[in-house]
């Protein structure tokens, strides 16, 4: 039995140690995981141990069809600062002025990559740069992705991207908030209200007028992604057939239809309400009514009250009644600069009475109230069904002279530049590695060579696993419990199954009586012998008796033989009733020091029976 909790033991442990293996190689592949990387990227996982220092970087290059891209790598060319204000808003803080630098990351640097960084805090930002050629929708799908990093954290920002639509009068330099876009795109926060845009704005085929659409909230919390000071990758994918996705990380975190999960819809109701439509005066809205048959019982006595002394009540003993239950402060003094005749007669604040401290209660005893037996209240009449029911009132509807259907809303404004407005409580937010193209290979190898490289960096810069868990215990302190926790039940477990149980006095004499007299086959074969001699022995003693009866009649010699030879066996019987246990313990003296102990104490009974 020993034996077998031994081997649970350490089955226990081996898997225990296993399962932590497991969990600590699927923590570190997941830190690296790039989905959908082509093959250059998948072998660069390889080298993920080596140190940022050691990672050879170069800058990307598109290796298919784009309309714009951007790695900030040399000279930034192409961009222009807005010199113009944002409307709506107090002169101080109108204009952009806030302050843009090309530069590396702070942590998880990747020698030779830089990127454009948003310096300011609480200014406006905008800066924007055309396209290498306008994007133009039509039967090919349209990819942005580009790469932000809250190196610093973010309290109240954006990071968001504006596509804006092409017109003949875009002029870089006075872009600003109401400079007509066509898609924005990116993070925003504010509060605690995480937020991942995607608005296209769409044109009415009928009155012409542009209005916002926006996409549905990702499923997934976004917190994670604005706070851990890592770069991250947004994409935006829109396809010919009118539907979307938008990834984090090359993961989809949110996709739809344009037709179907934009809010307000592309499309308007082909109905509305008539807005002259009005509720009669006779209309009924109510589903129930007072019984209006209804009579009050006359008994019924609206005028008792809800509650009444208990005539019950006594009072306590002890009581003190001409105590008051509040006294004068008798340590009080008047403060000095008291004016009577400004301030009137001053008087010690009350404190508690001490006498009532000690005693059931001070000053006049008053009956406790209870709930009165015969209390009904006012009386109502009961709620029927009304007969007049006609339902809750909504306006008529009327065809919506606003109405259009358009199918394709893919089909939107021309493309032509693209612009960062942004304004944010928190400075040092990185951007790289834009891109605008229309196939995903393009893309993904682009990610590949930007930041697939700047992932790397930060897993191999990665802390440990004990690291990582003191860290998240100082900003979850009740993760301490579930750690000892952890740890203790494996540990109980061991000492429950493992440990050595208490040996007790029977056990230790039973254990020694094992040793001194240990058992074999033989010995087991011998002693299954003995015990069928003696059921040989027991068969022929009855014989012996039937046969004696038989012979009653004969000789007294035989008799007396026979009565001196029970005689001896009802003395030998005696003598082992009285010595009992020295005979087994004679025995097993001679079944130990010879395997033929038991076969000679069978032959001795044997001839003490002839």
């Amino acid at each position: 039995m020993h034996f077998q909790w031994d081997w649970l033991c350490l089955g226990v442990l081996i898997i225990s140690s296993v399962t932590a293996e497991i969990e600590n190689e699927q923590t570190l592949d997941a830190d690296v995981e790039v989905e959908d990387f082509d093959n250059q990227s998948q072998e660069a996982d390889f080298d993920r141990d080596e140190s940022s220092l050691e990672v050879v970087y170069q800058t990307p290059k598109p290796t298919g069809e784009v309309y714009f891209t951007e790695t900030f790598d040399g000279v930034l060319a192409g961009w222009v600062l807005s010199k113009t204000k944002k409307e709506d808003t107090d002169d101080n803080i109108a204009k952009y002025d806030g302050r843009w630098e090309v530069e590396e990351l702070k942590e998880n640097t990747v020698p030779g990559d830089r990127g454009l960084v948003l310096k300011s805090v609480a200014k406006h930002h905008a800066i924007s740069a055309m396209l290498t050629k306008a994007f133009i929708f039509d039967n090919k799908p349209l990819i942005v992705q580009y790469e932000v990093n809250f190196q610093e954290g973010i309290d109240c920002g954006g990071a968001y991207i504006k596509l804006l639509s092409s017109s003949d009068d875009l002029n870089l330099e006075y872009f600003f908030d109401k400079t007509p876009y066509t898609i924005m795109f990116g993070p925003d926060k504010c509060g605690e209200d995480y937020k991942l845009h995607f608005i296209f704005r769409h044109k009415s085929p009928k009155t012409g007028e542009y209005d916002e659409k926006h996409a549905k909230r990702p499923d997934i919390d976004l917190k994670k992604f604005y706070l851990d000071k890592k770069t991250h990758l947004y994409t935006l994918v829109l396809k010919p057939d009118d539907t979307f996705e938008i990834l984090i990380d090359q993961s989809v975190v949110s996709k739809g239809s344009l037709l179907e999960d934009m809010v307000p819809p592309v499309n308007p109701p082909k109905e509305i309400e008539d807005p002259s439509d009005k509720k009669p005066d006779d209309w009924d809205e109510r589903p129930k009514i007072p019984d209006p048959n209804a009579v009050k019982p006359d008994d019924w006595d609206e005028n008792e009250p809800s509650k009444i002394e208990d005539p019950d009540a006594v009072k306590p003993e002890g009581w003190l009644d001409d105590e008051p239950q509040y006294v004068p402060d008798p340590n009080a003094k008047k403060p000095k600069d008291w004016d009577e005749e400004m301030d009137g007669e001053w008087e010690a604040p009350q404190i508690p009475n001490p006498k009532c401290e000690t005693a059931p209660g001070c000053g006049h005893w008053v009956r406790p109230m209870k709930n009165n037996p015969n209390y009904k209240g006012k009386w109502k009449a009961p709620m029927i069904d009304n007969p007049n029911y006609q339902g809750i009132w909504s306006p008529r509807k009327i065809p919506n002279p606003d109405y259009f259907e358009d199918l394709h809303p893919f089909e939107m404004t021309t493309v032509s530049a693209i612009g960062l407005e942004l304004w944010s409580m928190t400075s040092d937010i990185y951007f790289d590695n834009f891109i605008i193209c229309s196939e995903k290979e393009v893309a993904d190898r682009w990610a590949a060579d930007g930041w697939g490289l700047k992932k790397l960096v930060a897993s191999a810069n990665e802390p440990g696993m004990f690291s990582q868990l003191v860290t998240a215990a100082e900003d979850h302190p009740w993760l301490w419990v579930l750690y000892i926790l952890t740890l203790a039940l494996p540990v109980g477990l061991g000492v429950l199954f493992c440990w050595p149980a208490k040996k007790t006095d029977e056990d230790t004499d039973f254990k020694k009586t094992d040793i001194s007299k240990p058992v074999t086959k033989g010995e087991l074969k011998q002693e299954r012998e003995l015990e069928d001699d003696e059921i040989e022995l027991e068969e022929e003693k009855e014989k012996e008796d039937t046969a004696e009866d038989e012979d009653e009649g004969e000789g007294g010699e035989d008799i007396d033989e026979e009565d001196e030879v029970a005689d001896g066996s009802q003395e030998e019987g005696d003598k082992s009733n009285k010595s009992g246990s020295e005979d087994e313990m004679k025995e097993a003296d001679e079944s130990t020091g010879s395997g033929d102990g038991p076969l000679k104490s069978v032959r001795k009974r044997r001839v003490r029976k002839d």
